[in-house]
């Protein structure tokens, strides 16, 4: 089947096409050439024909030639004709008997006026006339067969040649836009070459090697400042690590300060596990080693890790899942996914429950918290797009109570790091609103 997308096959059919309208409007010239030429020849013997006549019989009300020639004086002539004639040559089919039966013939017509009186002259075309009266007739006859002929062939050749001629040249014209493509497709290697041509091809390249050349700056200068940020961050934390450590070995087993000491610990470890994440994203897919990683492991371990935002709510959470299952994927990456998933199902729910659901497809988080307004569907991945902010622009009256309650910690980058690691890895995110309120967040991991 064609594919009218392809620009070589756009540019075969456009030419093809005009070579259908050039050998249209050739026979249309064809056509008008000959039925004036076959006009002004039959219209020129009839008159002849009506001159021989009235000098031979003098004035009659209808002269007969033979063959095929009638000339009725207007008066006798045919209803038909007198409701038709004009000053042109015109043409209608006519039925004829003869000795053989009923045959179809042409009859060319016109009227004329001479000298006061009017006359309709008829010609019966498919009556041989009679060479030597109008030869120039009956050769006009066999020249217009002849010229028909050589039309139908001439027509299908340029049609032929057409199509001949648009593959071989459509090849010609797509052959450079070929080029840009292999030379894009093979990193860029051979662009260059293909920035010095003074077609539009060569506009299109030395475009391209511009953007190509931006973009790699740009990439550069984002793995350098993620590379420089990482280093000189992990400097303070293990400092920040091991001073917690030198605390906590300083004080008392039952000490109340140790809780503090253990957050701080903690936090600098989730914050160093963090921006691995963050070095790993920076990387390309492919470069990234996948080892198998228990899906239900890292899911009990951010429940847990993350259980003190619940402190103070009445809300119950859980895991279910009917066995191990298992992805190949950085921990680091899918840990930050699942763990900000979590996080925002635990602050925005204060009453009902949290569930956690893995099967061999997909990891679902579930909560009957406050839900997503419609209006912030279309920004939901967006950076900086937080649910407080949504529900001020709806212009929602709160008392200082539920200002309180729903006040949230956080930059609002949580979902979008979350997709962003999603179409890293080539998984999906998806979210659906829960009937009795809350939300539901899906990782198809296969």
């Amino acid at each position: 089947m064609l594919n009218i997308d392809s620009i070589a096959n756009k540019f075969r059919l456009s030419y093809f096409i005009f070579a259908l309208l050039l050998c249209a409007a050739f026979i249309s010239i064809f056509l008008y050439a000959e039925s004036r030429i076959e006009q002004e020849l039959v219209k020129a013997r009839l008159l002849q024909q009506l001159e021989l006549s009235q000098k031979e019989y003098g004035d009659q009300p209808i002269y007969t030639a033979d063959p095929g020639i009638k000339i009725y004086r207007y008066d006798n002539a045919p209803a038909s004709l007198q409701t038709m004639a004009n000053e042109t040559v015109q043409e209608t089919s006519v039925t004829i008997n003869d000795e053989s039966g009923k045959t179809h013939g042409n009859l060319h017509f016109f009227a004329y006026q001479q000298d006061g009186q009017a006359y309709i002259l008829t010609y019966l075309e498919g009556v041989e006339m009679v060479m030597k009266h109008y030869p120039v007739l009956e050769i006009f006859e066999n020249l217009e067969d002849i010229f028909a002929d050589t039309l139908k062939v001439a027509v299908i050749l340029s049609l032929l040649i057409a199509a001949i001629f648009s593959q071989l040249s459509s090849k010609q014209i797509i052959k450079p836009l070929l080029d840009l493509k292999r030379a894009v497709e093979t990193d860029h290697h051979n662009l260059s070459d293909l920035t010095y041509l003074p077609s539009e091809v060569g506009v299109l390249a030395r475009a391209i090697d511009e953007k190509n050349h931006k973009l790699e700056q740009y990439l550069k200068r984002e793995q350098l400042f993620t590379g420089d940020v990482s280093h000189e961050l992990r400097t303070p934390l293990t400092i920040i690590m091991g001073a917690s450590e030198v605390l906590a070995s300083q004080l008392d087993a039952d000490s109340h300060l140790n809780e503090f000491t253990n957050r701080i610990s903690t936090t600098a470890k989730e914050t160093s596990e963090i921006i691995t994440a963050l070095l790993l994203l920076s990387r390309a897919p492919e470069k990234l080693d996948a080892p198998q990683t228990s899906i239900n492991s890292i899911a009990l371990a951010e429940m847990q890790r993350l259980k003190y935002l619940l402190r103070y709510k009445s809300v119950t959470c859980q895991i279910i899942a009917e066995q191990e299952y298992s992805a190949y994927v950085r921990p680091e990456l899918l840990k930050m996914a699942l763990g900000n998933l979590i996080k925002n199902a635990f602050q925005y729910t204060d009453d009902g429950e949290v569930t956690i659901t893995i099967d061999d497809e997909k990891i679902t988080v579930t909560d009957t918290g406050l839900g997503i307004p419609e209006a912030m569907m279309p920004l939901l991945y967006e950076r900086f797009e937080r649910l407080e902010s949504q529900y001020k622009d709806e212009q929602i009256v709160l008392s200082s109570e539920h200002e309180t309650k729903y006040k949230v910690e956080g930059s609002g980058l949580g979902l979008s790091i979350v997709q962003r690691i999603m179409s890293h890895m080539g998984w999906q995110l998806t979210h659906q609103a829960n009937r009795s309120g809350g939300s539901t967040f899906s990782i198809y991991y296969k």
